[in-house]
């Protein structure tokens, strides 16, 4: 009831007047689309998610160098630009079969990543990107999905991944379980969220040689509770941390 829907308009000019009142003296606007965030944040207007959280999420490369800058651990990660020859020999030199490639822009839910095994794959990939987003492969089964809301963290999930598959997005078939959840992975994510800005996103971590990674953060996380999972158990997984 507090907060006033008024709907996406394409053009300012589109909105009544008694709307565009409302939104330029509301006390914040919550999720503009990326046309208006810009807008309204140069403007001086409060807005959530915030401006750190449009600029980085969705972008890899963005975010990739935000968390190096902040020391945030993560896998070892290298951007490449270039010919494909040059960015496949400039690869050859900092990776081995198999490593992850990634389109760094505009994808999600497991779309746009790729295990790279062979020559064939990677000739493959570098046909998908003009820059080459390149990650060292881990192998496992599941990593740690932390939902963070504001400066909290309100929910954590482990995502598993299906056999012959090392996408653990639930969109590619992956499972949920919310059973022994680490509050130290909970714990990294709701830090590296708070130092960097970002409010509102779904991270991913994974477990490597007794230390917690971030792999990456997502603003187009799932938002939808499993038909079978009761409202008690889905409250209950992780205790929310402030």
């Amino acid at each position: 009831p507090a907060v006033r829907t008024v709907g996406l308009r394409c053009n300012w000019d589109d909105y009544p007047q008694f709307e565009q009142s409302l939104i330029r003296e509301a006390e914040r606007i919550y999720f503009p689309t990326v046309f208006y965030a810009g807008s309204f944040n140069s403007a001086g207007r409060s807005i959530y998610p915030s401006m750190g959280s449009y600029h980085h999420l969705g972008d890899k490369i963005r975010q990739f160098s935000l968390f190096r800058f902040m020391r945030v651990p993560m896998p070892f990660t290298r951007i490449f630009w270039g010919s494909r020859r040059q960015k496949r020999l400039a690869i050859l030199e900092y990776f081995s079969y198999p490593f992850i490639g990634k389109i760094p822009v505009g994808t999600g839910l497991g779309r746009g990543v790729f295990l790279i095994r062979n020559d064939v794959e990677f000739s493959e990939y570098l046909l998908k990107t003009d820059t080459a987003y390149i990650q060292e492969y881990i192998p496992m089964h599941r990593d740690l999905r932390v939902v963070i809301l504001g400066k909290r963290a309100v929910h954590a999930y482990w995502k598993s991944s299906l056999p012959n598959n090392f996408r653990t997005n639930v969109a590619q078939g992956g499972s949920i379980a919310l059973d022994d959840i680490p509050e130290d992975a909970v714990k990294l994510a709701l830090d590296t969220a708070t130092a960097s800005g970002i409010d509102y996103a779904g991270f991913d971590l994974c477990r490597l040689d007794g230390r917690w990674l971030v792999l990456e953060a997502n603003m187009n996380f799932g938002r939808a509770k499993p038909l079978a999972e009761s409202p008690t158990r889905a409250c209950s997984s992780i205790r929310i941390i402030e």
